[in-house]
This record gives C-alpha cells, structure tokens and sequence, in this order.
C-alpha cells in the first residue's frame, strides 16, 4: 500500500516564516524599510482566511473563535499594531498544526498496522503456487502463509496449523493456536507453523480496514464536555465582545480593547479539549478497544447499571456436554447423531457444542434438508422426510410431542442441577436429551467488583437459561438481579426499563445474538468482536479480545481523559486571568498581550498531548 508523501506543508512554512519574522522585527535584524513593509503583508495575508472563516461559520449560525480572532486582527491592522497582527496569525497557525497533528497520531495509532500487510501473496492456482501482488487476492483464493510472514487477509484455516501474534489487532502478547476451520485475520504474524487458508475478506473489507475507518469516524462524535467546549467558546465570545464594547464606551481606549481582545482569543481551549479525546481513543485503539466515539468515551464513566448477558460474557460460552440420556429404544449414540443433525446450522453456544461434541466422538452425522430456528426456543429440520426438532423442552411441548411425567422429570432434574438442557425429538417421539455446562470466565467475580469500585451502582444479568442456572451463576458472582428464560426481545424490554436521563446503561454482550440490546443501551460493549461485523456495527465500544477486564480499563480511560479536559479549562482560566490582570494593570500593551496569549496557548495543548505517551494499563 504506497502513501504519497508530502513534501510542503503550507502550515508548517507559515508557522516558520512568522516566527522568523518576529524574532527579526523585536531583534531589529531588518532595516524599517523592510521589517514594516513584510509585517503588514503578512498581517493583511493572513487575516483574509481568517475572517473568511469567520464569515462562513456566521453563515451557519454559529460563532467560532475565527470571529473573534478576525475582530482582534482587525483591530490590530487599524491601530497598526503589525507585530500583534502577526502573533495572532501564528496563534491561529499553531492551533492549526496542533488539531492536524492529533488527528493523525490517532489515525496512525492503528493506521500504521496497514504497513505490515505484506505487499505480495504466495496462492495456490490448481497444481501451481504463484506469487503475486495482496491487491489482486480474491476471496475463495487459497493463500499459503509460513512462519514469520503476516496474513494478507481476514481467511481461514483449510489445512495445517500455526501459533500466531495477533497483538496488532487485539493488544494480547501471547500467541494464538491456530488449526483446519480457525480464523485467521489480516496484518496478525504467524510466530510459528505454516498454513494454507482461504481468504474470505480482502482488501477494504478486512477486519484491520473497518477498524481504522471506525477511528476516523469516531472523530466526528463529540462528548458532552467537548460540546460544553464548544458552547462555552460561543458565551465567551459574546459576553468578550460585548464587554469590549462597553470597555470601549467608557475608556475610549481602542489600544487597551485590542490587549483585551488579544488574551480573550479562547482557540486554544477549542483545539485541547477535542485533542484530548481524540489521543485517548487512539490509546485504546492500540490496546484491541475500538471506541467510536468521544461521547462514548465520556459517556461510560457516567455509567451506573450494567447490563450483563450470561453466556459469553460472564461465562466462557464454551459450553460442554456432561451428560446423555436416551429414551425407549434409542442409545445415547442415536442422542448425539441426531443432535447433531438438528444443530447442524445453528449458531447458538449449545448447537456449536453438541456438534464439536458430536466430531470428537466420532459420530456420523449429515446437514439435514431444511431448517428453521426460532431463536431462544429451538430449531426444526427435516431429516429423511421426518421433523427433528432439538430445543428447550417447552418448545417442544408446544409443537405438540408428547412426554411421559418420568421423561419431564428426569429433564427437570438435570436442570435443577444448574445445567443447560437442549431435548431432542424426532417423528413426534422425544428420543433424550443433553445436558451442558458452562464455566465461569477465569476472575470475572473480582473484574465485577472493580467495576462497582468504579462506580457502577447495580449489575443485571440476563439469559435465556433457565431459573437454576442463572440462579447458580448470579450465587457465585454475587449478582442479585437476574432474569432467566429470556427470549432475545424479551432482553429488549429490560434494557429499556433501566434506562434513565439521570445516567448512563452500559450493555455487554457478544453483539450477535445482543445486537438489538446493545443498540438500545447508552452504550453497548461487544466483546470479542474480532472477525464479527454484526458485533462492530452493533457496539458503541468493541473489545477486539474476549477480555471482560478491558471494561475497567476503559473507563479508567475515560476518567482519566475527563480529568485532563477539565485541567485544560483550568489551566486556561488561570491564564485569561492573569492576562486580563496584566492588561487592565497597564503591565502589557497589544504586542505584550498577543505575545503572552501565544506563549500561555502551548499549555493545554501540552496537557491533552500527555495522553499520547499513556498506556492503557496504567491509567491511574
């Protein structure tokens, strides 16, 4: 991928022959023939974009700090205050510099990931390998990748196996095993092993390249401290002007109104505080936590109910068969098969474990004819022109098959053990059941208590397990709020009777079968969302690892960026009084003033920058 490289920078030549010009004009290195003469044009050139700007957001309906910066160059140029004129033009140019360069460090935290792709790709055609450019790889290409060559696009594995770093993409150091039917994603570094993957998304559609076009959008969300930036901005602004005026009035001092107007110019608090945001969502991003936006980011240390989906999210979401009972005539091995069969499709935590249960095994087992899933109640097929159905056993009762009292009994029994239970039936018969378990994710009962150390008030878990599974979960996590036998709309109806304009609702979950939920929460976290388009489109917050504990780090993010956004307002409040205090104490004219606006500007500036060199562990 070639990027053009930019040779001049009208900004940066800007910034250099003003500042060359100042130095010159208060060291007297140029003659006045000459000195005058390059500080007016420079005064003149400079303030035509500026009050442009000026125009173009008054045309809008708002007022930005170029009205301001126009009105006080203005008044500079007619008091022939040249060197003035000059610090505000270089104020403007910095302020500049400063909001370009944060916008591309926060790009570049991930967009420089797209420079490990590699540039050409070995496919396999037929009988032959040939190497060619990653620009023309298709989907459906098999792609041969061996130790020490990074992926060069989102594939899986079809043979083989490997140990890979996926750090670039999700933060963790410890490679990935990697085996025939796993996942491979582009830019991740095969450590070790060789493999020969499919590709399945290539160039734009890759999980690396939505990841940085959610960073380049997210820049265009503001937080609420940022729009308080904004809107305190527009209040200065009038309430400056209109006092100026009054000032004007009553001393008839037009030298001492241009100071005023010159430590008034506020660009630099409209620059930091978005800068802030900006820098932090760059952090997270190269920690595997794509936010996508500074509203989110705010938003989550507001947060005081969370909204927590069993499976996945506390719990591994790897459940386990622990037991197989068979009915009447069938085996336990006619149990599994026809399991198998019936969850063949299905994407469920259930289905997915029956039928890797099913392969280790051995058991032979076909996809069946046709297929349909109700979500949180079952799926039926058609297998040898009979119904299987495999499900909860209310959904089967429902579709009509009988059950003897000791059949319903026996199902009661292990799910009053805190299993799972998926009952299978076939030709209008029940035929047995099994019965899964899932483990709680490794120290997810004390990342809950750092969660309420940080502030959240109640934890809700939600599932579609029934009463004595989620009773046993929420007994050992120390959760007292739980609903059980939720159908995924029914999940709906408890987000919203959290909701509240007094705070924020966060919801976790893995963003497939919780898209609608997270969608509705103030903010919605997805984990693992690596490889998972529906669990990125859904998510305000996506944690690229399933790693519960990022949440913590997040909003210790978040905390930490809020507290640098109000320092930058107290840093520049100090500042505005010490300037007036200077200015109305006669100490400092315009020249002074613009001088000590420009020099006091780097201040906040600086403040926000400090998040560039934070690591996410570490927020303190």
């Amino acid at each position: 991928m070639s990027r053009k490289i930019k040779f001049f920078d009208p900004d940066i030549f800007l910034f250099v022959v003003l500042s060359l010009l100042l130095i010159s004009h208060f060291l007297n290195f140029l003659p006045e023939s000459f000195d005058i003469p390059l500080l007016v044009s420079f005064s003149l050139l400079g303030t035509l974009p500026v009050v442009l700007s000026a125009l173009r957001s008054f045309k809008d309906r708002k007022i930005s700090i170029s009205l301001l910066a126009s009105i006080a160059l203005i008044a500079s140029i007619l008091a022939k205050e040249w060197s003035s004129a000059v610090f505000i033009n270089l104020m403007l140019t910095s302020a500049r510099i400063f909001d370009r360069y944060t916008r591309n460090q926060a790009r570049r935290a991930i967009e420089s990931l797209l420079k490990l792709q590699p540039e050409k790709v070995r496919v396999k055609r037929g009988e032959d390998i040939v190497e060619e450019s990653v620009e023309k790889l298709k989907v459906g290409d098999l792609i041969i990748i061996e130790t020490g060559q990074r992926v060069p696009a989102d594939c899986s594995v079809e043979d083989g196996q490997a140990s890979v770093d996926q750090s670039a993409l999700t933060g963790e150091s410890a490679p990935i095993s990697k085996q025939k039917g796993d996942k491979l994603f582009s830019s991740t570094l095969l450590v070790s092993g060789s493999v020969i993957a499919k590709a399945e998304k290539v160039g734009k559609d890759t999980t690396l390249n939505k990841i940085v076009e959610l960073v380049e959008q997210s820049q265009q969300f503001k937080a609420g401290i940022h729009t308080l930036a904004d809107t305190f901005t527009t209040r200065y602004i009038i309430i400056t002007l209109i006092g100026s005026i009054i000032i004007y009035l009553f001393s008839k001092d037009l030298i001492l109104i241009l100071s005023v107007l010159l430590v008034a110019c506020a660009d630099d608090i409209a620059v930091a505080i978005p800068m802030a945001f900006l820098a932090a969502i760059g952090v997270a991003a190269k920690r595997g936590v794509i936010i996508k936006g500074a509203s989110f980011l705010e938003g989550i240390t507001k947060v005081k109910v969370l909204v927590l989906d069993k499976t996945g999210t506390l719990t591994k979401g790897k459940l386990k068969v622990e037991q197989i009972v068979a009915f009447e005539n069938y085996t336990e091995e006619d149990v599994v098969q026809y399991a198998a069969i019936g969850e063949f499709f299905s994407m469920h935590p259930a289905a997915k474990a029956i039928t890797m249960y099913a392969k280790k095994r051995g058991t032979q087992f076909k996809k069946p004819d046709r297929t349909h899933e109700i979500p949180g109640k079952g799926i039926t097929v058609m297998y040898k022109d009979k119904q299987l159905v495999a499900g909860k056993i209310g959904f089967l009762q429902e579709l009509g098959i009988p059950m003897t009292k000791h059949q319903i009994n026996q199902v009661m029994t292990v799910k009053n053990e805190g299993m799972n239970t998926t009952v299978i039936g076939y030709d209008k018969k029940i035929i047995g059941f099994l019965g899964l378990a899932d483990e709680l994710r490794p120290g997810i009962k004390e990342d809950l208590a750092q969660l309420k150390e940080r502030g959240i008030e109640r934890q809700v878990m939600l599932t579609g397990d029934n009463e004595k599974v989620a009773q046993k979960v929420a007994k050992e996590l120390g959760i007292t709020d739980y609903h059980a036998n939720l159908l995924p709309e029914e999940k709906l109806t408890f987000v919203k009777k959290y909701l509240s304009s007094k705070y924020k609702v966060a919801m976790v979950g893995d963003g497939v079968n919780d898209a609608a939920a997270l969608t509705l929460a103030d903010i919605g976290i997805a984990m693992g969302a690596i490889g998972s388009d529906a669990a990125i489109e859904a998510s305000d917050v996506a944690l690229m690892k399933d790693d519960f504990s990022k949440i913590a780090e997040v909003i210790d993010l978040g905390k930490y960026t809020m507290r640098i956004a109000h320092q930058d307002f107290l840093i520049w409040g100090i500042v505005n009084v010490i300037g007036f205090a200077l200015v109305f104490g006669k100490v400092i004219g315009p020249q002074g003033a613009a001088a000590f606006n420009f020099i006091t500007d780097f201040l906040p500036f600086f403040n926000s920058l400090r998040l560039f060199r934070l690591h996410l562990k570490k927020v303190q």
